[in-house]
């Protein structure tokens, strides 16, 4: 006879960009889904952002659809500079706000220049107007999207930047 635990949980593997993970469905009454990768290597991103509930939502949305892992955030420019400078072998994405509580995502961005190749930087902002893209194109900004409406564009960027592609 299965126990009770073993009768609530239906559990398989999914495949996704070539990687396994177990997924694990309980079927009481709040129904929650669990992923959890096989690989230990992901897409290691930094997120500056002040609106703490567009941030929380930005880190469940891409820890659950493109295998992101978030390594810290910030709501200030002098956060996010101090934290992307300070710790540059720690991240591999960085996702900017161009409004924040202090500063702005622009001195951010300048602050990053140079950084390596493989390190990528995108602007995640309301404000994505074609003054303020040639901006971001002048200060090396990998990519620029739209909150309102680009979401689902970011995390097809974050799986092709993933370090789990096949």
């Amino acid at each position: 006879m299965r126990s009770l635990a073993e009768s609530t949980q239906q559990q398989r593997y999914i495949k996704k960009r070539g990687v396994y993970a177990f997924l694990g469905l309980s079927s009481s009454a709040e129904v929650r889904a669990t992923i959890t990768w096989t690989r230990e290597v992901r897409l290691k991103a930094y997120i500056v952002e002040d609106n703490p509930t567009i941030r929380e939502n930005l880190i469940e949305t891409l820890e659950e659809l493109a295998g992101v892992t978030t390594v810290g955030t910030g709501e200030t420019e002098n956060e996010g500079k101090a934290w992307l400078i300070e710790n540059s072998e720690k991240w591999d994405l960085a996702i900017v706000d161009l409004f924040l509580k202090q500063g702005s995502g622009l001195g951010v961005l300048a602050a990053c220049q140079g950084r390596p190749a493989q390190q990528k930087i995108v602007v995640l902002s309301n404000y994505a107007t074609a003054d303020i893209r040639r901006r971001c194109d002048q200060l090396g900004v990998d990519a620029v999207f739209d909150k309102s409406n680009e979401i689902d564009a970011l995390v097809d960027y974050c799986n092709q930047h993933s370090a789990i592609a096949p």
